[in-house]
């Protein structure tokens, strides 16, 4: 088996607000858009996939719903990209360092409510 990347693909409500807050706020790369509905982002180590799916599938979002990780090379990093969205996205949980994992994180919402997260792994993956 040789695989080359991976793509996890998630329901939105509203593909260009997507767009807005992953590729406009966040700067992810727009690797793909199928159709009015689908676009794929590149994370640099795989790929999100959001579709407005015509069957009306619902956000996998709220408290037992998604969370989408993008780890970053140190703590100082994570301090830096909350300064940075803080004010222009909204905050679910502020930089800590958590009590149960070796994680230090913040965590935004998307306009779906799936939470986004800045980590540090304490430990290598």
């Amino acid at each position: 088996m040789n695989i080359t990347s991976s793509i996890t693909f998630l329901p939105c409500s509203d593909i260009r607000a997507t767009e807005a807050f992953y590729h406009g706020l966040l700067g992810l790369r727009v690797a793909q858009r199928q159709g009015d509905n689908l676009t794929i982002f590149d994370t640099g180590y795989g790929y999100w996939g959001f579709c407005a799916y015509a069957d009306g599938r619902k956000p996998l979002s709220g408290p037992k719903g998604v969370c989408l990780s993008l780890n970053l090379p140190d703590n100082q990093a994570v301090l830096d990209a909350y300064e940075q969205l803080k004010d222009r996205a909204r905050v679910w949980r502020a930089p800590v360092l958590h009590p149960d994992f070796p994680v230090f994180s913040f965590f935004i919402l998307d306009p779906d409510g799936y939470l986004v997260e800045f980590q540090k792994i304490k430990e290598a993956l």
